[in-house]
Order: C-alpha cells, then structure tokens, then sequence
C-alpha cells in the first residue's frame, strides 16, 4: 500500500485546479452572473439547478443537493476513488502526487511506461484490423456476428495478426523489451531468453480500467488454436479480480447508468451494445470477486447477474451470490438472469431481440429469492423438520448480510417460508422496546448561541476574506457554544492560507460529518451587502466571544468564593469583569 497523500500536496493541487474547467469538459456549463449553470448531471430535470462558482470553487445544485469540490466532483461523476481522482486532476495539473512515508511501506512505482505501450499497442493492433491483408477473416467474424463498424470502433477493437514477432518488432521491442514483457505483451521464456508475441492470428479486445486507461487485453482465436480464449495476465496495473471488461465504456454511453448487467464473455459485452444494451460487462475469466463487486457498487445501486442456466451456471452464480452478501447493504440489490439451455447473451440476442433480452433483465430473480429457493431444494418444506432445516442452512447466510433493513426483511420472508417468528431467526436480533424519553429542554439563550455560531460560520464560508477581520479567538474557544470550535478552525485555516478558497477548506472535513453541516451553512442564502455582511459576521462573533467572557467569569467568580484563585486568576478575574462592565455601560 503507498503511504497517505499529504495535505500540503491536496491544498496545492486545489489551488491550481478551476473546478470548472474540470466540470465543462463532462458537462455544459453556461455563464449566469458571476457563476456558472447547467442541468445536474446528478438527477433529472429540465430547468437548470447546478450551480458552479469559480470563487469558491464549489459545486451545489439546489435541486437535488449535490455538492462539492473538484475533487468530490470526480468522485460522483466518474466514480472514481478519492486516490484516482487526485491522480486525475494532478495528471491535468501536470503534478506528480506524492505519498507520506509509512515505515515499511514500499515506495511509489511509476507506471507511466507500461500505460503508453499498451496504449500503443491498442493503437497498432486496431490498425491492423483495418489494413493488414489477413484481417479478412476477423473483419468477417465480427460481421457475421452482427458487429457494427461502429460498434467495433467504440471498443478499440483489434487485430492481432499471424506470426511470433509482428508486435514486438512495431513496438521496438527487440532494443527494448522490457515494458512489453512487464505488460503481459511478450512472453520471454525462461530457458533461451527467446522472445515472442502474446497475441497471434486473434481479435483483440483492449481491457480500460475505470479511467479510460488501456491496462491489458482479451484475445479471441480464428482458428483451431486453444484456448478459445486468452488473458493478459497478471501485471502491476492489470488485475483480473478487480478489472471488468466494458465498465469503462458503459459509463461513457451512459453516464449515470441505474444497473449493470454482469456477463462471461467479451463478445456478450460487445454484442449486447450493438443490440442497445450497452450497461453490460464482463468478469476476466474468473468468478466474481469482491473486487468486481466493490466497483460496481461504486458505479451503480444495482446488479443483475447473468449465467447459462446449466449445472454450471448456477453453480457460478451461487459463488457470485456469496460474494455479494455483504455487498447487499441498504440501497443496492442483486438479481439473478438465468439463460434458456444452449444459449449465451450475444445468440440469445441476436435471436429474440434488444425488447425480449431486456424484458428478461427486467424479470431477474432477486437475490433473496434465490438464496431461499436454492436452499428450500434441499429441504422437505412440507414437514416441520424440513423447515427447521432450512432456517439453519440459511442462517450463515443471513449473517454476511450487514446488519439494515435489507437484512432485517430477509429474516423475516425465510421466516415466513418456514412458519416460524422473526425475532427468532437471528439470535439476538429481537428489537428492544423504546425507552421514553424526555423531551430535552434547551435554553433560548444557548439557541440563539448556536444560531450566531452558524451564522458566522455561513458568512464565513461564502466570504473567506472575513478572516482578517479582528476577532477575538480566545474569547470564541471560551464561549462553551456548540460549534464556536469550528468557527475558530475556520478562521484560523484561512488566516493561515489567505489564497484559499471555500472548496479547498472543505476537503479538510472529507468523510466526517461535519462535512454535511458545513456544505448546508456554505448554501445558505444570505441577502447582504458586502459592508453589511462585515458588520453581521462582526457582530456575531463578539457576541459569541462575550459569551466566552462571561463564560470565565462564571468560572472565576466560583472559585472565588471558594478562596482558592491564584494571584493570577485574580488579575483576571478583575480584567474580566472590567470588560464585562465596559461592555454594559457601551
């Protein structure tokens, strides 16, 4: 694991990005005042509610209330996690990001070299498809599977034609073999050294990663030659367990897609857009792990499964099912769409149709239906002891499930199927009974604290430039106020860094709660000139720092009277209450 990007390099890299040039380049903005607005690429609607602010360089849409920086922007929209999305605006920052030490950690690796000759390899293999004079039968292939140009164009599609040494001579790789080799693109075999191309007489299909990245390849045979199949393997930036095949393009056809079809094969992917289907991908020959489903989890709330309706692919699909319990978390579901005997997703389509195929994703069996119906064949359901049976052979299951109302309403349907209470599927599940509570009586005077406290802080975030104005922290960290602790961090970060701007201070908040209160103090609406912003932002935290004063004094004036203050605390004590009198007498 690399160490912890530092927060220097964050408040850096913000500094020198414009949150709007990244949000233009993935979504119109047009110029409204001194913002900019468009329609939320985050929810539907016809009138515009998002709102970019280059001064802040802050996101909101009013509509839905989505917001953010340019980082958080990238993480919405693209999915992305928050490493990859400092990666990408560091890229375009033409930055390298660095990472803390963290003892035994292992330093940084660039794999610049291997993306640029796979890269460069998509590239000349896709070449070859369109102008070497063996492409004929690939050419025929793919339109005798019904493959658009288009489509195949969308894809990167490629050719890899006959032959030991065609890419590793176009990629100089006789002079420098090395990246080649590391990227699963030439074999050197350990006994002679000797060198030779992965790829040959094979459609290629390139592997992107979630940004776009060209990360390994898929080849499909022509001939006899086995396997039918073949995978890059293993590389520092291929991984099979966690890459899916057509993600990345799914997301550029869809953007925001709702579900993802998961598939076996590549040519499924490919001939399931060509038929409009294009929210479909594909695991790397191997089953579905949790890294699979951590990235789709990412991507969409839901994921429909799609296996042959053999022996085999049912066995298939209950691994993909034990995977996915601990995904099954409130908001995001899993179904499962078996296939008609014979039949894969690209014959089926091509036989019934795009409206048939997707009627059937629309009819999947949901997860929980076939975990208990799985289960229940093995059980006799008409006897009490076939029933009892049941319940233990599902509750290892049931436990995966995070704890949510996903979890809570599967007990009770296993409990319905076995004819037995809710509360005694899970052990230690039954609800306990409320407690009464009082109702909590808070003081008029500590409310309208608090609401001076958010005040300041709104005000704040909408105009950093109040930093400079004479406030008395000490007076503001005395007050006992809920949040006046906030307001004093605030005002110290942006005293600290003049040029900060709002979507820069907020990052420090990332995955807290506080986050959420600040961005809905950020929103708030204050109808104010700039003088009478200055005075109420003045006047809300000299009244929260006498309440500090008034604070101390309380504090003083206690152990006062138990004799027990210092020389010191009694020359405080005296100032205190001359400011105290001074301000009354004002």
């Amino acid at each position: 694991m690399a160490g912890r990007i530092p927060r220097s390099f964050i408040d850096e890299l913000l500094a020198r990005t414009d949150i709007v040039d990244v949000i233009d380049t993935r979504v119109q903005l047009r110029k409204t005042g001194s913002n900019y607005s468009a329609r939320c690429p985050f929810h539907d609607e016809k009138t515009p509610s998002f709102s970019v602010s280059p001064d802040k360089q802050f996101y909101y849409c009013f509509g839905c209330g989505a917001t953010g920086n340019a980082i958080g922007f990238l993480m919405e929209y693209e999915h992305m996690g928050f490493v990859e999305a400092v990666e990408e605006l560091a890229g375009r920052a033409g930055l390298e990001v660095p990472h803390e030490g963290g003892g035994s950690e292992p330093p940084r690796v660039d794999h610049r070299p291997l993306f640029d000759v796979l890269e460069r390899a998509a590239a000349w293999f896709q070449r070859q498809l369109r102008e070497h004079p063996k492409a004929g039968r690939a050419v025929d292939y793919l339109k005798g599977r019904g493959l658009s140009g288009e489509i195949a164009k969308r894809f990167g599609l490629g050719y890899a034609p006959p032959g030991f040494e065609n890419l590793l001579r176009a990629l100089d790789g006789q002079r420098n073999p090395g990246p080649l080799v590391e990227a699963g693109l030439v074999i050197q075999r350990e006994e002679d050294g000797r060198r030779y191309d992965r790829f040959r007489d094979r459609i290629v299909f390139p592997i992107r990663d979630q940004r776009g990245r060209v990360v390994g390849f898929g080849g499909r045979v022509l001939g006899d030659d086995t396997p039918k199949y073949l995978n890059s393997p293993e590389t520092p930036v291929f991984h099979k367990g966690r890459e899916l095949y057509g993600l990345f393009e799914a997301r550029q056809a869809l953007r925001h897609p709702e579900r993802l079809l998961v598939v076996e094969g590549y040519m499924d992917v490919v001939a399931l857009a060509q038929h409009g289907l294009p929210g479909t991908v594909a695991t790397l020959g191997t089953a579905t792990t949790a890294g699979h489903l951590e990235r789709l989890y990412r991507a969409v709330p839901e994921v429909v499964f799609c296996f042959d309706g053999d022996a085999a692919g049912r066995k298939a699909a209950w691994k993909a099912l034990e995977e996915a319990l601990p995904f099954m978390r409130e908001g995001h579901q899993a179904r499962f769409l078996f296939l008609p005997e014979g039949e894969d997703p690209d014959s089926l389509v091509r036989r019934e149709g795009q409206a048939a195929f997707a009627a059937r994703i629309e009819s999947a069996q949901p997860l929980s239906a076939f975990l208990l119906e799985s289960l229940a064949e093995q059980v006799d359901m008409d006897s009490l002891d076939g029933r009892a049976r049941l319940v233990e052979l599902a509750r290892p299951y049931l436990e995966r499930v995070p704890a949510g109302v996903f979890r809570t309403l599967l007990a009770g349907e296993l409990a319905r199927r076995a004819d037995m209470d809710p509360h005694q599927i899970l052990p230690g599940q039954a609800p306990a009974a409320p407690r009464p509570r009082a109702p909590v009586r808070r003081p008029e005077r500590q409310r309208h604290f608090r609401s001076l406290v958010r005040l300041a802080v709104s005000l704040l975030l909408q105009n950093p430039r109040l930093a400079a104005l004479d406030c008395d922290l000490q007076g503001l960290r005395a007050s006992g106020v809920a949040g006046a602790d906030l307001l004093v961090q605030l005002l110290e970060l942006f005293r600290n860094n003049p040029n900060m701007t709002t979507g820069a201070a907020l990052e420090r908040w990332r995955d807290t709660p506080t986050l959420s209160q600040l961005t809905r103090l950020l929103t708030l609406e204050q109808l104010l000139s700039d003088a009478e912003v200055e005075q109420e932002f003045l006047d809300a935290t000299r009244s929260i720092a006498a309440r500090g004063v008034e604070a101390r004094l309380e504090q003083l004036h206690a152990r006062l009277k138990r004799g027990d203050l210092n020389r010191d605390e009694i020359m405080e004590y005296q100032r205190l209450a001359a400011v105290k009198a001074g301000k009354r007498s004002e």
